[in-house]
């Protein structure tokens, strides 16, 4: 059995042991499952292993342990592969076992060749998720992932970086590889697929680059392969992730950590080729659709490599400065979340004081700020989302940069963000709602496509007259709908189905938002910095980085606080809220009273004041 380093650079070799030590008794599975379980559980090991998100693709290694952080921005459809399949010798006819899991390509040794009508073969189902790196990630969050991370890797020999373009010249020099990696390849003689595993014949001469620019020309292929990615400017590998377990409990927009080995296999995008010269033998109006699914389904692994998955962790959120999971259990046995619980006060009180300068001095909207930014959808009761606390931040001056200046504090405090400029070119232009591509078979992504616990800043105030066109009301409706119930309809051009999603959102504005909003609070400047870029970087650089990282572990532990109200307390809200509708029945109404206990949740959790003692009354 492999040890040492083996588990990280030839994962499929400890694999391999196990399938020979087990044969086809399923138990090999669970065995691999627990070995690499196991392995992380040991000191540090997670930082030793390389990640796509910290790593460039062209420094890791083919076929070795990795992890990515990531959101699934679709799911396609469950592919069938070989789980088992017979090799056999053509001179000696000997026949070898293999296991197909954790693989794209059949491995076959020299003068093997697959028996596909062997009685042995088995063919198992996978499914296959499209994931994107966490949307809106704060630079801090990067960074400290980076610092964190101890794998030492080299650029590797075996592999090409990607390229947005590439012609079949370019496949064709990727024959040109060490003679370990085309001996890697070199079994395998005949060219197609099965089951989901491709294996790769003697390479052919490849049609003319002039050729297969008219073929792709004729398909629309032509342009540059759009990774999908949900908000503008993004960087990072998206990956094609294949799950093997329990992938019912995945969906998507959810942010996972995932384990497992990596195939970049130069194969792939021959193979991918190959199929599309073959469809275009066929009826060019047939062929055209089924050729810009196996684009978007099967794209050169060196732009999109794949992730056979291991291990895969559903992440409630992605600040490094906690740890992973923070349910109710684990945080009272955690040393660390107890320990901070109790600096929790003084916390409090240096980011108040540190949002009021971000506020030029206005303590009370630097308080509901606060609020705000702790906020999250604790339940939902029929479609009413309970929690969400969207504030509106009015007073705003107009064509300055204290919107953006402000933003700006804002990623420096939270995981992840984005700034939605609210012009007519954007809200006209801008696709908001994801839609279903039924050519590709894919979903096409949305500025609305966000997991959970992304602050959205609305900057309104660079709202100008002009009128909205048909996307425009679209995404306005879009908008609002979010802010409302806390849901994004995906647009499936035959019926919409509803997303729920828990996104805190911000409205700067110079009047009351066009939107709506839980809170309205108007800016009272105490100061007018003749400067506003150098008055919020003389902010931001004289805070402690000590202090800022407390900030964001009390932005983000808050929101998984425990949190209930006794018997007790509420009768007394029950009896103050008829009086307060004795005294005014025509303006205090049941929504009253549901913003007024969010905000006294907000504040009891903020302070760890709770409403089950007598200590923190609530009088509304």
């Amino acid at each position: 059995m492999p040890c040492g380093e083996d588990w990280l650079s030839h994962p499929l070799g400890i694999v391999q042991g196990f399938f020979a030590q087990n044969g086809v008794n399923s138990d090999w599975e669970k065995k691999v499952i627990e070995y690499f379980k196991e392995k992380l559980k040991e000191n540090n090991a997670p930082k030793w292993v390389p990640s796509l998100n910290e790593v460039p693709l062209h420094y890791l290694k083919p076929n070795s342990f990795v992890k990515f952080r990531c959101m699934i921005q679709d799911m396609f459809d469950p592919e069938f592969y070989m789980g088992v399949y017979e090799t056999v010798n053509r001179n000696t006819k000997a026949r070898v076992l293999h296991f197909g899991k954790y693989r794209d390509v059949a491995e076959c040794g020299p003068q093997q060749e697959v028996d596909l009508n062997s009685p042995r073969t088995t063919t198992l189902e996978r499914q296959t998720f499209y994931c994107v790196p966490v949307p809106g990630e704060s630079t801090w969050v990067k960074e400290a992932y980076v610092n964190a991370n101890q794998a030492r890797v080299s650029p590797s020999t075996s592999y090409t970086p990607s390229r947005h373009k590439r012609s079949y010249e370019d496949d064709e020099d990727m024959d040109l590889q060490p003679s370990k990696q085309k001996d890697q390849h070199a079994g395998a003689r005949q060219a197609g697929s099965v089951g989901g595993l491709q294996w790769c014949g003697e390479p052919k001469r490849l049609e003319t680059e002039a050729s297969t620019g008219q073929q792709l020309n004729f398909l629309n292929l032509s342009s540059p392969f759009d990774l999908n990615f949900p908000l503008p400017g993004e960087k990072g590998p998206a990956c094609l992730v294949k799950v093997y377990e329990d992938w019912d409990c995945f969906k998507v927009n959810d942010v996972l950590e995932l384990y497992g080995v990596l195939s970049v296999d130069p194969v792939l995008s021959i193979l991918n080729n190959d199929e599309r010269d073959a469809s275009s033998l066929l009826d060019p109006m047939e062929c055209a659709d089924a050729a810009e699914e196996q684009r978007v389904h099967s794209p050169p692994a060196s732009l999109v490599p794949r992730i056979h998955v291991v291990l895969a962790q559903k992440l409630q959120h992605i600040n490094p400065l906690l740890p992973a999971c923070l349910n109710k259990e684990e945080s009272k046995t955690c040393k660390f979340v107890s320990g901070f619980m109790s600096e929790l006060s003084p916390v409090r009180a240096e980011l108040l004081g540190f949002l009021t300068h971000a506020l030029l001095g206005d303590s009370l909207a630097a308080e509901y700020l606060i609020l705000h930014l702790i906020s999250t959808v604790y339940t939902r009761r029929d479609v009413l989302p309970l929690g969400k606390f969207t504030v509106n931040l009015s007073g705003c001056p107009r064509n300055s940069t204290f919107t953006e200046h402000l933003y700006r504090i804002i990623q420096h405090l939270v995981p992840a963000s984005f700034r939605l400029q609210m012009t007519i070119e954007n809200m006209n232009r801008l696709k908001f709602i994801p839609h279903k591509d039924y050519t590709a078979n894919r979903l096409v992504s949305g500025l609305l496509q966000l997991p959970s616990n992304t602050s959205l800043v609305v900057d309104e105030t660079l709202l100008e007259q002009g009128q909205l066109d048909t996307p425009g009301v679209h995404n306005v409706t879009a908008l609002s709908n979010l802010i409302t119930w806390q849901k994004v309809d995906y647009d499936f051009s035959y019926h919409q189905m509803e997303f729920p999603c828990n996104i805190n959102v911000f409205i700067t504005s110079e009047g009351r938002s066009l939107l709506p909003a839980d809170c309205q609070i108007h800016l009272q400047p105490q100061l007018t910095p003749p400067n506003m870029e150098e008055y919020m970087d003389s902010l931001l650089s004289a805070v402690l980085p000590s202090v800022l990282n407390k900030f964001r572990i009390y932005l983000t532990l808050l929101r998984f606080l425990d949190y209930s109200i006794s018997d007790e307390i509420t009768k007394a809200v029950e009896e103050d809220f008829v009086e307060m509708r004795k005294n005014d029945p025509q303006s205090i109404t049941a929504d009253d009273l549901h913003q007024l206990l969010i905000v006294a949740r907000s504040r009891c959790v903020s302070q760890r004041t709770y409403l089950l003692t007598q200590e923190y009354p609530i009088k509304l």
